[in-house]
């Protein structure tokens, strides 16, 4: 199980929403780059990016940020928000993002999703955010009638290297994260899930460790991070650590 510390980007810096919600944001470094490298230097291996400002604008908007980011260290990097056609998914990856990801796109244009998974073997992801079950779209300001196991179960097929599952209700507030919504989806389809939203302590990394092991394939954590609540190195350590009771040679 690997462990990805989240950057989220808003006018060039390293912001916390509660919820998703734009006028709940706090700062928490105005150098993303540097923040970058601190995440890199405990041990970290992948890093979550997402440009809020290009999630609600439906393109990017914080270029310069994520290109500092790219150029600070050699963490695999994923970026979401504001990606919503083959061309800048092809532009991301050129410039040197790992995987991008696809939310609002999967609902709204499914082929372009399925068209990107071709053309990109193993470096496109489906953001599955979701609030009581129900798929959010347009950086989580519009609620679709889809549902979190409809929208996976539709890309099973598709070739995508992951799904991340968001609970919306969750993330940011510091309340524990779904561990059974997302349990529930990763034993639904075969593609690797990871967990997103509400990762709070040390604690809920175990209890996702102990719940998900083999099945949950990584964990999504922001602001317990910036608020000192999980140190990145130690977080990396436990969930890299082989299951209790398994042999180590």
């Amino acid at each position: 199980m690997i462990f990805l510390p989240a950057i989220d980007l808003k006018d060039g810096r390293c912001v916390r929403l509660v919820q998703g919600d734009m006028d709940r944001v706090t700062v928490f470094n105005d150098d993303p780059s540097a923040q970058a490298r601190v995440f890199a230097a405990a041990g970290c291996t992948w890093l979550h990016v997402v440009d809020l400002d290009g999630a609600f604008a439906g393109r990017p908007v914080n270029r310069d940020a994520v290109a500092t980011i790219l150029a600070a260290t050699e963490m695999k990097v994923e970026l979401g928000g504001g990606i919503r056609d083959l061309g800048r998914v092809e532009a991301w990856l050129e410039a040197g993002v790992e995987r991008v990801i696809l939310g609002t796109v999967a609902v709204r244009d499914p082929a372009l999703v399925r068209e990107a998974c071709r053309r990109f073997p193993g470096r496109v992801a489906v953001g599955i955010d979701a609030r009581d079950g129900r798929v959010a779209v347009e950086g989580w300001s519009e609620m679709s009638e889809m549902t979190a196991v409809d929208l996976a179960s539709a890309f099973e097929d598709a070739g995508a290297a992951a799904l991340i599952h968001t609970d919306i209700a969750r993330d940011g507030a510091m309340e524990g994260p779904n561990i059974d919504a997302t349990l529930h989806l990763a034993e639904t389809v075969e593609t690797p899930v990871i967990l997103s939203g509400g990762i709070s302590s040390m604690g809920d990394l175990r209890a996702v460790k102990a719940a998900g092991e083999g099945v949950i394939a990584g964990v999504i954590s922001g602001r317990a991070l910036y608020d000192g609540h999980i140190d990145p190195g130690s977080a990396v350590a436990l969930l890299a650590a082989p299951p209790e009771g398994a042999e180590t040679c």
